[in-house]
C-alpha cells in the first residue's frame, strides 16, 4: 500500500562548538549579543520529517510516496532516495528557492542555537493530494509550510482518505480555533506530551475531549514509551531500551514510521504502538535522522526479541 508523507525535506547542517556558549555570552549585554562561534566540527545529515519518516517506511519494505517541494540545491538529497530506492515522483523541485535547511551548533553542554530557513518548504501548498502520483489509501500531514497542512489536510479529508494529522514543529503557526478545524478533518493525531499540553491550552479541550475528536490519539513520552487513546481505551506502549543513546534527531519520524505501516495494515493498537517504539529506539542509537539500518527480515526478529511475541500477521 502506498502512503503519501506530506511534509519537509531539509538539509541538517550539524556543528559542535569545542567551549561552552556562557563563556562567551555576556548577560548584561544581551540586548546587543554579536557573538561569533569557531566550529571545526560538522556535519550535514538528509533530514526533514517527510524523508525520515519515507527512509523508515522504506526500510520496513513499504512504498512511501514523500509529497514536498525541494530547492535548486536538491541534487544530493535526490542522489540519496535514488540509492535508497524510495519514489521521487512526489517531489517537486523549485529552482528558485533552496531546500530547508537547518543549522545547529551544539557546545559542550549540550546547548544548542538553531537556525531554520523553510525555502522551498512554504510552498508545499503547489503540490495536491488529488495529483499524487500513485493510488494512495493512507496520508499523513507533517510540519511543512503552514499552508500547504492546511491545504493537504482538507484535500485528504474531501478525497476519502484517512490521514494522521501531525503538526509537530510546525505548532505555533496554528491558533486555537485552526487547530480544532484541522483536528476534526484527521483521523489520527500524532503529539508529543509537550505539544499535547499546547493543544489542549490553545483549543481548551480536556486530553479526554481530545481523545474523542479522532479514531486514535498518539501521545509520543520519550523514555516514558507512549500512550495511544482509541475507543475509550487507553493503551500504554512501553519504550524499548537502545543500544545506545547517541542522537534524538528524527526519532519521533521513525515512529511515526510504525504507526503509518501497522495502521495501513489493520493491525491492532498495542501492535502498532510497539513496533513504533522499536523504531524510535533503533533511530536514537544512531547520529543524523536516516543512518539506523535494519531489514524487513531482521525488524521482525527484533520485534520478537523486544516484547515476547511474533510480528502481526
Amino acid at each position: 500500500m502506498s502512503v503519501l508523507i506530506c511534509g519537509s525535506l531539509a538539509y541538517d547542517n550539524i556543528m559542535v562548538f569545542p567551549d561552552r556558549f556562557k563563556n562567551h555570552i555576556l548577560p548584561d549585554k544581551i540586548h546587543m549579543l554579536s557573538v561569533s562561534f569557531l566550529v571545526p566540527e560538522m556535519r550535514r545529515e538528509f533530514g526533514g520529517c517527510a524523508g525520515n519518516t519515507g527512509y523508515s517506511l522504506q526500510l520496513l519494505g513499504d512504498e512511501p510516496v514523500i509529497y514536498a517541494t525541494a530547492g535548486s540545491d536538491f541534487a544530493p538529497y535526490a542522489a540519496h532516495l535514488d540509492q535508497l530506492g524510495i519514489t521521487r515522483d512526489g517531489i517537486k523541485v523549485l529552482d528558485e528557492h533552496f531546500t530547508g535547511q537547518c543549522f545547529i551548533t551544539t557546545d559542550l553542554d549540550d546547548n544548542q542555537i538553531a537556525a531554520f530557513h523553510p525555502g522551498a518548504m512554504s510552498f508545499a501548498h503547489f503540490q495536491r493530494v488529488a495529483d499524487a502520483p500513485r493510488d494512495i489509501k493512507l496520508g499523513i500531514v507533517m510540519p511543512d509550510g503552514k499552508q500547504g497542512m492546511v491545504e493537504h489536510s482538507e484535500q485528504f479529508a474531501a478525497a476519502g482518505i484517512p490521514f494522521i494529522f501531525d503538526p509537530g514543529q510546525g505548532l505555533p503557526m496554528f491558533d486555537g480555533a485552526e487547530l480544532l478545524r484541522l483536528i476534526d478533518l484527521a483521523d489520527y493525531l500524532t503529539l508529543n506530551d509537550y505539544e499535547a499540553e499546547m493543544v489542549m491550552q490553545k483549543t481548551g479541550l480536556t486530553l479526554e475531549q481530545l481523545a474523542g475528536s479522532v479514531k486514535a490519539l498518539v501521545i509520543t513520552l520519550g523514555a516514558e514509551g507512549a500512550q495511544i487513546h482509541a475507543g475509550g481505551v487507553r493503551h500504554d506502549i512501553p519504550a524499548v531500551p537502545a543500544a545506545a543513546v547517541i542522537d534524538p534527531t528524527g526519532c519521533g519520524d521513525a515512529f511515526r514510521a510504525g504507526l503509518l505501516y501497522g495502521i495501513a495494515r489493520g493491525w491492532s493498537w498495542p501492535q502498532t504502538g510497539r513496533l513504533a517504539s522499536l523504531l524510535g529506539s533503533l533511530k536514537i542509537a544512531q547520529r543524523g535522522a536516516q543512518n539506523h539500518t535494519f531489514t524487513p527480515e531482521s525488524i521482525r526478529a527484533q520485534y520478537a526479541a523486544a516484547f515476547g511475541e511474533a510480528w502481526p500477521a
